[in-house]
């Protein structure tokens, strides 16, 4: 019987899984039709299980929304069914936009990332446990690496009334570090509060006027609020609690974070959203209009504090993690009955963002498993294939084996219609993949060192006056055939 009435449940929810989309054509959808709908099956069955409201998802590949789903309800009270373009606050999620902006004014020249933030707010005048320490400096902010506490000093998540940035500049001084700065992930609402008030001390704009004019318009992100007023806040999806046992959601009630705003704030669509996490993907553009520098990018994405663990870490802004392989960078979001996640592999450029509208939302284990499912599968669809090199049979000159000092030896060969090699050493590796190197043609005699044990380097191949192979030059230095040494 409790088999059945699930069953049910999840047919009733199914009905109100609303405002489907996808961006690209169907026939290039067709191929994973089936995975998608077994991921709608399986998040309606999560949805009941575990009491959720109304859950929107969005499937990002490089620079599309490629597919967005709501699923339930954006008001249980009034049936009102969630789409696809209703916002959520996403709390948290907040903070990578702050960091973004700290990293746009660093690439203008404007501020460095090791700098104290007391020489941008002369008033940052908490108590130093640790006076022996340097100071606490931007990038620490960002990384959560600061040594601050969590919060500044009011119980806001406690009674939702949120200080000023006024109060926080007062009560300052009452708080002290919890652990020297640079040591320890601590993470820290406080620290990015104040990473905003130094976006706004070096721009000359307030942190919501510059966010909105430096990220949300060159992103078309038309449908966000960087600080929801009045008129946008009756926008927002209706916002609930945990479900007790025995009761039903209770509506959580909006609560403006006023001076943690650089913290918290914002508010979004899952599209919007999209471009953003679009951003993320255009690692390669360093162009003078770029929003942010693609090698910026590549800052904000690469882990810089790593946990005691090994096992994940802050890059600027974004949590990175490993996961099946791959390095997955992400944030999540709560406050007051939103719940939110954005993760992106990009090296994948693929993307998942998931928006709840309850303290119950699981956001964070529904992004995790949509992305283990669909992600490789996005890839798989819509990544360009790689060009094949082809295969050159001339090639066959340069296999065999090379010799250079010390007890190391290189074999050049053709494996897959590719040109490889493999330079063993003593004890050799594990596994013959260990060094296996492809050798991708530059030029005539000229290759370049890739794969995942590739240098980047140039390897190329010199003739004698006779016009066999004397040498090959590798990077800086040289392989010799083994056959000139009798070998």
């Amino acid at each position: 019987m409790k088999v059945f009435r699930f069953f049910i449940a999840v047919c009733i929810i199914s009905i109100f899984a609303t405002g489907f989309s996808m961006s690209k054509s169907d026939k290039s959808l067709q191929s994973i039709e089936g995975d998608l709908k077994l991921l709608e099956t399986w998040i309606e069955a999560q949805q009941v299980y575990r009491n959720i409201p109304g859950i929107t998802v969005g499937l990002i590949y490089d620079q599309e929304l490629v597919y967005s789903k709501s699923f339930g309800f954006a008001d249980l009270e009034k049936k009102v069914p969630l789409e696809p373009g209703m916002p959520f606050r996403i709390a948290s999620i907040s903070k990578t936009f702050t960091a973004t902006a700290i990293v746009q004014l660093r690439d203008a020249g404007k501020l460095r990332l090791d700098d104290p933030v007391k020489d941008y707010l002369p008033w940052f005048d908490i108590s130093q446990r640790f006076p022996d320490y340097p100071p606490i400096t931007i990038r620490q902010l960002l990384t959560h690496s600061s040594g601050l506490p969590r919060e500044a000093d009011f119980p806001y998540w406690t009674d939702h009334n949120f200080p000023t940035l006024e109060q926080i500049k007062e009560t300052l001084s009452k708080q002290e570090t919890i652990y020297p700065p640079g040591t320890k992930l601590k993470y820290s609402n406080l620290g990015l509060s104040l990473a905003g008030e130094i976006v706004a001390v070096v721009s000359g704009q307030s942190w919501e006027d510059y966010i909105r004019t430096h990220i949300f318009e060159p992103l078309g992100m038309l449908e966000s609020s960087v600080i929801p007023d009045a008129s946008y806040q009756q926008l927002l999806v209706t916002a609930y609690s945990h479900r007790q046992e025995g009761a039903t959601h209770r509506i959580e009630n909006y609560t403006d974070t006023k001076g943690i705003a650089p913290a918290a704030s914002i508010a979004s669509t899952v599209g919007d959203l999209a471009s953003y996490v679009s951003l993320q993907f255009r690692e390669d553009d360093n162009s003078p209009e770029a929003i942010l520098m693609g090698s910026s990018l590549q800052d904000m994405h690469r882990v810089q504090f790593l946990n005691s663990s090994w096992s994940s870490g802050y890059a600027l802004g974004w949590s990175a993690w490993r996961r099946n392989g791959k390095t997955v960078n992400g944030h999540a979001g709560w406050i007051g009955g939103n719940r939110t996640q954005i993760m992106f592999i990009p090296e994948d450029k693929v993307g998942v963002i998931v928006l709840t509208n309850s303290d119950d939302g699981e956001p964070s284990f529904l992004a995790r498993h949509i992305l283990d499912h669909i992600g490789p599968l996005l890839v798989e669809t819509f990544a360009p294939p790689t060009p094949p090199i082809d295969f050159d049979p001339d090639w066959k000159k340069y296999v065999g084996t090379y010799v250079e000092p010390g007890p190391y030896y290189t074999e050049i060969l053709i494996r897959n219609q590719q040109l490889v090699m493999s330079t063993l050493s003593f004890p050799p590796e594990d596994t013959p993949d260990s060094e296996v190197i492809e050798l991708i043609p530059v030029s005539k005699d000229t290759f370049r060192m890739s794969g995942p044990n590739g240098s980047g380097e140039l390897l190329i191949f010199q003739y004698n006056e006779m016009g066999d192979i004397y040498q090959v030059k590798v990077g800086s230095n040289f392989i010799y055939p083994s056959a000139r040494f009798g070998k």
